[in-house]
């Protein structure tokens, strides 16, 4: 089963987004300019929310990280081991299995690493500790009369990693049942074999109205200076806008559970998680000066055998305000009315229930029967089918 979250989030000006010049990322849609928020960055903000507010226990999250041989050294120190010895020790290992350690002591790229994972490959150099070691003590050249170069220093060393180390190396990469992992994926350019394919798909969320740039214009000014001298000690200028934003995602249940190692009951906290994240997630860009802190005020999830509506559509014609309701108004009727077209067209067959929690009193038309009470409920319905679906599957 595949469950699917369509979200209306009204931001007040704000520049939560930013592009490589500082401007807050937009994109051309319906032949309009519109405000974006790329996928990366709420996936980010949701990872982050199921930290912060404790909706998946650390055990079960995973680390983005170049370094990664900074933190199993910091934890082999703590085990009695000296420095200089355990940095090598772990350079070797990762080098042995193709995960480049660059000269700066951080990986080549960025590695998506469960807690387990980082876990088991601090356990397999305690574990293999003497092994280890004298390789990493072993010169470069025999003879002693000069250093290799650091490049060949670290091809030596993990070229001399003895092929069971290797191999049980390469079987802690198994994901480590981390649930943002399993929803989001990875991959691992030099092991393709230890990629996981991701459970979840995020859209760059988009604005369901025109927008313009705006430009605020500020001053500082320094509470020392003398009375008498006049003038701002610094000045500048800070873009922003303010849209409603269309945000989509979904979750392929059954990948999942195969990427949790089928796992069903964590694969349930793990939806249920990230249906609370996706909602209350709010990306922190200029937020220490703009404040835009602005719950969705419209959420549909949707739950189906198969096939995949974004309803992005909805919005081709730019929403304006007008005399039967505001932007966010009339943004839900625009997808309420978006989804009785595509239900008109194609059917119902293959949806298994769809539930709307929203701020909105009226403007529901094709999505009235769906109408939950609150944002709770709403969950407690999905769970419940998800739970239905399973059971179905078992008989």
């Amino acid at each position: 089963m595949i469950l699917e979250l369509h979200i209306l989030q009204n931001f007040a000006p704000s520049n939560l987004n930013r592009d490589d010049t500082g401007s807050p990322k937009d994109c051309e849609f319906g032949g309009h300019r519109r405000a974006r928020i790329s996928s990366q960055c709420f996936k980010r903000a949701i990872r982050q929310a199921f930290k912060s507010e404790r909706l998946i226990d650390e055990a079960n999250l995973a680390s983005r990280t170049k370094r990664l041989v900074d933190e199993i050294t910091k934890r082999l120190k703590e085990g009695g081991k000296s420095e200089e010895e355990a940095r090598r020790v772990v350079e070797n290992i990762l080098n042995g299995v193709k995960l480049t350690v660059k000269d700066d002591g951080k990986t080549q790229y960025l590695l998506f690493l469960g807690a387990d994972e980082i876990n088991a490959i601090a356990g397999l150099c305690l574990q293999h500790w003497e092994a280890l070691s004298a390789i990493a003590a072993v010169p470069a050249n025999e003879d002693g009369a000069k250093k290799a170069k650091a490049k060949d220093a670290k091809k030596a060393g993990a070229e001399a990693i003895p092929p069971e180390i290797k191999k049980a190396m390469l079987e802690v990469l198994n994901g480590g049942k981390a649930a943002d992992l399993a929803l989001f994926g990875r991959m691992l350019a030099d092991l393709p074999d230890k990629n996981v394919h991701a459970a979840s798909q995020v859209a760059h969320a988009i604005s369901t109205n025109k927008i313009s740039l705006e430009f605020d214009f500020y001053t500082a000014v320094d509470d020392l200076k003398p009375d008498d001298n006049q003038g701002s000690d610094m000045l500048g200028t800070v873009e922003f806008n303010s849209a409603c934003f269309y945000r989509y995602a979904n979750v392929d249940v059954e990948q999942l559970k195969k990427n949790l190692d089928g796992d069903a009951e964590l694969a349930n906290k793990t939806i249920e998680a990230f249906i609370r994240a996706a909602v209350t997630a709010i990306p922190t860009g200029k937020q220490n000066s703009m404040a835009a802190q602005n719950p969705p005020s419209f959420v549909l999830a949707v739950a189906r055998d198969a096939g995949l509506w974004s309803l992005a559509n909805a919005f081709v014609k730019p929403v304006r305000p007008n005399h039967e309701g505001d932007l966010i108004e009339n943004s839900i009727r625009a997808l309420d009315g978006y989804w009785g077209d595509l239900t008109g067209m194609y059917g119902k067959d293959q949806i298994r229930g769809a539930w709307v929690a929203s701020l909105a009193r009226n403007g529901l038309v094709n999505l009235k029967d769906t109408k939950v009470a609150n944002l709770p409920e709403l969950i407690g319905s999905v769970m419940s089918r998800l739970h239905e679906q399973s059971q179905e599957g078992r008989q």
